[in-house]
């Protein structure tokens, strides 16, 4: 259990601190997040014509009400701490590849959902917006990390389990 805190907390802080790095910033982070914000209105604009995208910004014109996907918004940071714990335990390095690109598309997935939700809730009533961008959906993004995390351990102890019983 040391050995995973210990990983853990070091992957963690290296991540965390490769993400705030200027360069990776600008070439990555923006860029993605300005992704997030056009995927939301690819998915939006067939329901939806009044729906606009620029930058990190998606906008209802004809309401004017927009959502800004800043730091903490972009499921980057839910994404490291998924990384770190997938790094921390112990497994094959082809499971962990493979665990973090699902978990991964798993947080944004649920993230669009987040950003497209907050977009109609804040147009519809700004204090139900504000709570639940606060508590709410910050809960079910971790909660999302967690359960991304305990379906892999799943995955690996069936597969030890599994290779245990062949091996018998």
């Amino acid at each position: 259990m040391a050995r995973f805190i210990t990983i853990f907390f070091i992957t963690l802080v290296g991540l965390f601190s490769l993400e705030m790095l200027v360069p990776v910033q600008e070439h990555i982070i923006v860029p993605f997040t300005t992704g997030l914000a056009r995927v939301s209105a690819a998915i939006i604009l067939p329901f939806d014509s009044s729906v606009l995208a620029y930058g990190k910004i998606l906008q209802l014109k004809d309401t004017g009400f927009a959502v800004s996907i800043e730091a903490g918004c972009n499921g980057v940071e839910a994404a490291i701490v998924l990384i770190a714990a997938i790094v921390a335990f112990p497994a094959n390095w082809r499971k962990r590849v493979i665990a973090i690109a699902i978990g991964f598309l798993t947080i944004q997935v649920m993230n669009i959902a987040r950003i497209i939700s907050l977009l109609y809730l804040g147009n519809w009533n700004l204090e139900i917006f504000n709570w639940i961008h606060l508590y709410l959906w910050p809960a079910l993004i971790m909660l999302d990390v967690l359960i991304v995390f305990v379906v892999y351990l799943r995955y690996i102890n069936g597969a030890a389990t599994a290779g245990q019983a062949v091996n018998a």
